[in-house]
C-alpha cells in the first residue's frame, strides 16, 4: 500500500499547477475521501494516502507532511499552510516498551514498536506555516493555530494557540452582540 501512495504522489509531483483535473484524478486515487474545491500543494507526503479525509474547501500548501498510519480527518473550510507536519505514528517513551527484545537484523520484525492514533483538524481552522501535530490530537472547529506551534494535545474549537508546547492564548469567533 505505501509502495502504491509512493508511485502516485510521484505521478502528482510531474503535474503542474494548471494540470488541475489530472492533480484531482491523483489525489481522489490517493485520499480516503476528498471533498471539492481541494487543493494539495507540491511537493506533498504521505505514507499511504488511504487514511487521509478532506472536507470541501481545503487549501494544503507545499512541502506538508502527513504520517497517516491511522486516520487523518480534516473538515470543511481548511487552511493548511506550507511545511505542516501532521504525525499519527509515534513510539513508546520507555526504552524497554520501545525496543524489541532480543532483536537481531535477520528478523521480519521491526526493531522497535510503534503505534498510531487520529488526528481529527475541524471545520474552519487555520493551521500556520510549520506547524506539528502529533498522535491522537484533534483541533476544534474555527481555531487557528499559530505558525511553528507544536500541539502535543488536543486544542479547543474557537480559540487561538500558539507555542511549543501549543497552548490556548483567547477565544474567537465569538458573537459582539453576545458579550
Amino acid at each position: 500500500m505505501k509502495q502504491h501512495a509512493r508511485q502516485l504522489l510521484a505521478e502528482y509531483a510531474h503535474l503542474t499547477y494548471e494540470q488541475k483535473s489530472a492533480k484531482r484524478a491523483l489525489i481522489q486515487k490517493l485520499f480516503g475521501r476528498i471533498g471539492t474545491n481541494v487543493s494539495v500543494g507540491q511537493p506533498f507526503i504521505c505514507d499511504y494516502g488511504r487514511n487521509i479525509s478532506l472536507g470541501n474547501n481545503v487549501s494544503i500548501n507545499m512541502n506538508c507532511t502527513f504520517v497517516d498510519c491511522n486516520r487523518i480527518t480534516i473538515g470543511n473550510n481548511v487552511l493548511i499552510a506550507s511545511n505542516v507536519q501532521l504525525y499519527t505514528a509515534a513510539h513508546p517513551v520507555e526504552r524497554h516498551d520501545r525496543l524489541v527484545q532480543d532483536w537481531t537484523p535477520e528478523q521480519s520484525q521491526y526493531f522497535c514498536h510503534t503505534y498510531a492514533l487520529p488526528i481529527t483538524i475541524g471545520d474552519g481552522c487555520w493551521l500556520g506555516g510549520g506547524v506539528i501535530v502529533l498522535p491522537g490530537v484533534t483541533i476544534g472547529a474555527g481555531t487557528v493555530i499559530g505558525a511553528g506551534s507544536v500541539v502535543t494535545k488536543s486544542i479547543p474549537a474557537d480559540c487561538v494557540a500558539v507555542g511549543n508546547p501549543c497552548r490556548v492564548i483567547r477565544h474567537i469567533n465569538t458573537d459582539p452582540a453576545d458579550a
